[in-house]
């Protein structure tokens, strides 16, 4: 099963504000293997934008640590899983973490 992942970034690790990221990395997965990750950077920020933005790139799968409850109401509508309060990882660490079923998530660091 084929698998896109988008984690929002900072200086190349998670960022706090998903909104506000600088970059996503956007990780491709076969089977629970990693076959092609790049980085792509974000138009700006509008709210509800970004949620049909990632799902035109395919992607099936947000790793985030802090986004807002209306943007996860607008991912589910375009089918894309959120994991919410991730830990500050590089994008390669949370998503082995999450394959391995060991991705620690938890509060959402966002509060609007």
């Amino acid at each position: 099963m084929k698998q896109v992942i988008a984690i929002p970034l900072e200086e190349g690790r998670l960022c706090q504000h998903f909104g506000h990221c600088q970059q996503f990395a956007i990780i491709e997965a076969e089977e629970g293997t990693i076959v092609n990750e790049y980085l792509v950077t974000p138009p700006p920020h509008e709210p509800g934008l970004l949620p049909a933005w990632l799902s035109e790139r395919g992607v099936t799968e947000v790793i985030a640590a802090g986004i807002g409850q209306k943007a996860i109401r607008l991912f589910q509508q375009q089918n894309i899983r959120v994991h919410v309060g991730a830990e500050y990882k590089s994008p390669r660490e949370l998503v082995t973490d999450h394959f391995q079923q060991s991705l620690v998530t938890g509060l959402n660091a966002c509060d609007h």
